[in-house]
């Protein structure tokens, strides 16, 4: 287990969102999970209004790392959020931040597989 696995999603997330803050991105925290060990979705707004939900995987070395949840392509905002709903049906515990980003840039730093 690596150092990155142990960090609390609440915390997690709030570097996230001063990260993006520090590119002068906008996100929001769209859905509170649970503090400790939530997962995390993240929706990426593009320009277009089209969107992109990034789903947390872990790496074969335990990385933190992103999948496409909803598909290789932006899909339309109503398509993203009933991803969402979807998702947290199964998991109330799940995070929900919204980054907005025009040119569909992440600011997350780990590699979406």
């Amino acid at each position: 287990m690596t150092d990155e696995a142990r960090l609390k999603a609440r915390l997690w997330v709030q570097a996230c969102i001063r990260s993006c803050q520090a590119l002068g991105i906008t996100a929001t925290v769209l859905h509170r999970g649970d503090e400790e060990a939530g997962a995390v979705l993240i929706k990426i707004a593009l320009r277009d209004r089209t969107c992109q939900v990034l789903t947390q995987t872990r790496t074969t070395e335990g990385r933190r790392a992103w999948m496409r949840g909803s598909g290789p392509a932006p899909v339309p905002e109503a398509d993203a959020d009933a991803y969402i709903a979807r998702q947290r049906r199964y998991d109330s515990d799940l995070w929900v931040v919204e980054i907005e980003s025009p040119d569909g840039l992440h600011p997350l730093g780990d590699p979406i597989l």
